[in-house]
């Protein structure tokens, strides 16, 4: 069990380790998140290129990075549903399901703010 009366810059440095051990999990185990972080790499210098300001930039960086937000906890709870049990569950299928479209939600965000920021400049 991890000491919880750790506090100040150690206590940041074990949240940053644990964090990071997330992220390798997440890259590890979930082609999802490795092809969401791919859009990530590509999209967010296009973000800083294709905002006319630093309003536009912010929308179009933030949409993308939330996909990879969404997706961590989708992940998260994906595993936690699969280890109470490998047993088909309503409830668990639900629980998924849920997570899934909010996955969804976060991607048709941000394709329609990419869209809402670029196309009238195109069209």
């Amino acid at each position: 069990m991890q000491n919880q009366n750790i506090t100040g810059l150690k206590r940041l440095l074990a949240a940053s380790s644990n964090s990071w051990k997330g992220f390798v999990a997440a890259w590890r185990y979930e082609e999802a998140f490795r092809q969401e972080l791919l859009l990530v790499i590509v999209a967010s210098p296009l973000a800083f290129v294709l905002g006319n300001s630093w309003i536009e930039r912010a929308l179009l960086l933030g949409s993308v990075l939330q996909i990879l937000i969404v997706e961590l906890l989708n992940t998260g709870i994906e595993v936690v549903v699969d280890r109470i049990g490998p047993d088909h569950h309503e409830l668990s299928g639900r629980a998924k399901d849920v997570a899934s479209a909010a996955v969804l939600l976060s991607l048709l965000l941000a394709a329609s703010t990419w869209a809402m920021i670029l196309l009238p400049r195109w069209l």
